[in-house]
C-alpha cells in the first residue's frame, strides 16, 4: 500500500511539472502546441489584463482552500463517531452576518480594479495614429488615416503556397504594420456580417459589427510579429481570416509609410456597400 502512494505521488508531481513546463512556450505572440496559461503580453492593455487574471486567480484559489478545509474540518469534526449528538441549532446571527458581509468585501475588492481596468482599455486620450479595420467575407480591410490614405486588404496565405518562416493558417499577404511606443486608435467595422478582430497579445478582441464603427487603442511595448484571428463565427471561411501584425520601430514605420504610399492606394480598398471582389483561399489540406 505504502509502494502504491508513492507511485502515485510520483505521478502527480510528474503532471504538475509537466504543466509548469508547459506553460513556458505560451509566452510568444502566436498558438503554440499543447501551450497553457495566457501568451505574453505586447501592449500595456494585455498587460493590464494579466495582472487583473492574476489578482483574480489569487482570490478563487484561497476561496477554493478554504472551502475545501471547512468541508475537511466538517467532515472530521461532526461525524457520526465523533460527534454522536447532532446539535439542533439552526440560526446563527453573528455567523450569517460573517457570510453576507465577507462575500460582499470580496466582491468590492474585484470591483474596484474591474472598473479601472474596463476605464483605462476603453478610454481613448489623444491617440497619435489611427487604423481603420474593415471585416469583409472573408478578409480584413485596413486603412490608415493619419498616412496619406493608405489601404490595402489583407488575404490569408494559402497553405500551398506558405514560404519560409510563415505560420499556417495565420500569415497574410499583407501585414499589418505598426510603430512600437505609440497610442494607436483602433477603429473597426463590417461591410457584410459581425466579425471580430482580436490578437491575443495585444488584449483586443473587438466586434466588427456592419453600419457601426467600434473603439478600442492599444500602445505596443515592443517589436515583433503577432498573429490573431477573426473570433466570431461569420461564414464558410471563418477560419481563414487570419491577422498579421508586424510591429517596428518608429524609423522602421516612417521607411514603410513611404513605401506603402507607392504600393496601396486608397481605391484598392472598396467603400463599404459596394460589391466586393471575390478572392478563394486554398483551404487547409
Amino acid at each position: 500500500m505504502t509502494r502504491f502512494k508513492n507511485y502515485m505521488n510520483a505521478f502527480v508531481f510528474t503532471l504538475l511539472v509537466g504543466a509548469l513546463l508547459a506553460a513556458f512556450p505560451a509566452m510568444a505572440s502566436e498558438p503554440m502546441e499543447g501551450a497553457l496559461l495566457m501568451q505574453e503580453a505586447a501592449t500595456s492593455s494585455a498587460q493590464r489584463i494579466h495582472d487583473f487574471h492574476d489578482m483574480l486567480l489569487v482570490i478563487i484559489t484561497g476561496i477554493c482552500l478554504f472551502v475545501l478545509l471547512l468541508l475537511v474540518f466538517v467532515v472530521i469534526r461532526f461525524n457520526k463517531r465523533a460527534n454522536p449528538t447532532p446539535s439542533k441549532v439552526t440560526h446563527n446571527v453573528p455567523l450569517e452576518i460573517i457570510w453576507t458581509v465577507v462575500p460582499v468585501i470580496i466582491l468590492i475588492i474585484i470591483a474596484v480594479p474591474s472598473f479601472k481596468l474596463l476605464y483605462k482599455n476603453d478610454r481613448i486620450a489623444e491617440p497619435e495614429m489611427t487604423l481603420k479595420i474593415t471585416g469583409y467575407q472573408w478578409y480584413w480591410g485596413y486603412e490608415y488615416p493619419d498616412h496619406d490614405g493608405i489601404a490595402f486588404q489583407s488575404y490569408m496565405v494559402p497553405t500551398d503556397e506558405l514560404k519560409e518562416g510563415q505560420r499556417r493558417l495565420l500569415s497574410t499577404d499583407n501585414v499589418v504594420v505598426l510603430p512600437i511606443e505609440t497610442d494607436i486608435a483602433i477603429l473597426v467595422t463590417a461591410n457584410d456580417v459581425i466579425h471580430s478582430w482580436t490578437i491575443p497579445a495585444f488584449g483586443v478582441k473587438i466586434d466588427a459589427i456592419p453600419m457601426r464603427t467600434n473603439e478600442t487603442w492599444f500602445r505596443i511595448e515592443k517589436p515583433g510579429v503577432y498573429y490573431g484571428q477573426c473570433s466570431e463565427i461569420c461564414g464558410k471561411d471563418h477560419s481563414f481570416m487570419p491577422i498579421e501584425v508586424h510591429a517596428v520601430t518608429k524609423e522602421e514605420f516612417k521607411a514603410w509609410v513611404e513605401k506603402a504610399k507607392e504600393e496601396f492606394a486608397q481605391s484598392d480598398v472598396p467603400a463599404i456597400g459596394s460589391e466586393q471582389p471575390i478572392k478563394l483561399t486554398a483551404l487547409a489540406q
